[in-house]
């Protein structure tokens, strides 16, 4: 049992029916069969399995998600991620011959630069067996270059040359960068991560991982839900590697959270606070859309427009001004995005119906089933 800080609801309230708030690093853990986590997508993206709880009772039921419909009303909102993955994830050769695995960091802060062909600088990650020297080159295939142009805490400043359209290379020879509990055969082809791994709405390049909440939305059934007469509002955040970092910490509130580059038009922030005004939920599909959502609020939860980076860490003691309800998966144990669930419906609530679920054979993380929180 982990540490308890019984003073933490004076500054904080509490849920109803919680007393206390922990910050221990270990009393986000929980134990998980290596069969429960999905390996592979469903095999049609809404008939996933689909856990409501209310955040207030603790209460569970058991649903596909296509029934998502029955439990939205046409005064609500919901709000989607419209980023896009990159197939980010590219090998090729160190100028000594040694391999090198990079991953794009920064996509949409890229910086475009017209040199000879054209150049492509943003922030990676490399792989090598020894830290790569500025000035030194990794090539890839389809005469795709890059130089290292300096190194800061193991982030890399990298400079593309391509002989054709940057983008076209990296789509042709790239990878998409799955979370590392995914594992893959060389040549399996039983589906395409590149269509799997993206959401029906994306739009926006820049993401190194998926919204995953919002892979089992079909078109189908997002146009049933416009039909009922529910707001839909798109809002941008590209998800980075960060989300994949383990916390370190014993104490959650000594860990700094990464930082995400967001944008809200002033549309979308429209929808979304008329539907406030008028008395329907906000919706977040997703811990991305929590995290924007309540980040880009003031103090009444009305959200302002605009892009910035965001670097919100929401964790059990958090007062949520905006996000009503959300729809998200299920997320690794001692995760911050199982803190942010935590402190959104409550701890002991989210890891009993975490216990539910692997009783009931849910399949867990990115490519697993989904929860409606309200």
């Amino acid at each position: 049992m982990g540490r308890l800080y019984p003073y933490a609801c004076r500054t904080s309230p509490c849920l109803p029916g919680e007393t206390v708030v922990v910050f221990s690093l270990s009393d986000y853990d929980y134990a998980l069969p290596d069969e429960s986590i999905a390996q592979k997508p469903a095999s049609h993206r809404d008939r996933s399995k689909l856990l409501l709880l209310d955040k207030n009772t603790g209460t569970t039921s058991h649903h596909e998600f296509f029934k998502i419909c029955d439990f939205i009303s046409s005064k609500d909102i919901l709000v989607i991620n419209n980023t896009r993955v990159i197939p980010g994830r590219l090998f090729g050769k160190k100028d000594t011959g040694g391999k090198a695995e990079v991953l794009i960091l920064d996509f949409a802060g890229g910086v475009r630069e017209e040199a000879g062909n054209g150049a492509f600088t943003c922030e990676c990650l490399v792989k090598t067996s020894k830290p790569p020297r500025p000035g030194s080159s990794i090539f890839f295939d389809k005469e795709l270059k890059a130089e290292v142009i300096n190194v800061k805490d193991g982030v890399c400043l990298l400079k593309f040359y391509s002989p054709g359209n940057f983008e076209d290379i990296i789509n042709e020879i790239g990878h998409v960068p799955l979370p590392p509990y995914i594992k893959r055969n060389n040549g399996e082809k039983e589906w395409d991560d590149k269509t799997s791994y993206q959401t029906v709405y994306a739009e926006y390049k820049g993401a190194v991982a998926a919204p995953t909440a919002g892979l089992h939305f079909t078109k189908e059934l997002i146009e049933k839900i416009k039909s009922k007469g529910v707001g839909i509002a798109e809002i941008t955040l590209h998800v980075g590697y960060g989300t994949f970092l383990p916390v370190r910490v014993s104490d959650i509130r000594e860990h700094k959270i990464h930082s995400e580059r967001y944008e809200i038009s002033g549309n979308a922030a429209g929808a979304i606070n008329k539907a406030r005004s008028e008395g329907g939920r906000i919706i977040a599909v997703g811990t991305t859309c929590v995290r924007t959502l309540e980040y880009s609020s003031d103090s009444e939860g009305k959200i302002l427009a605009g892009s910035a980076q965001c670097d919100l860490f929401i964790y059990p003691g958090y007062r949520f001004k905006t996000v009503d309800a959300m729809i998200t998966n299920f997320h690794l144990p001692k995760s911050t995005l199982l803190m942010l669930v935590s402190a959104f419906a409550g701890r002991e609530k989210v890891l009993s119906a975490y216990r539910e679920a692997i009783d009931k054979g849910y399949r867990f993380f990115s490519y697993g089933d989904a929860m409606f929180i309200s």
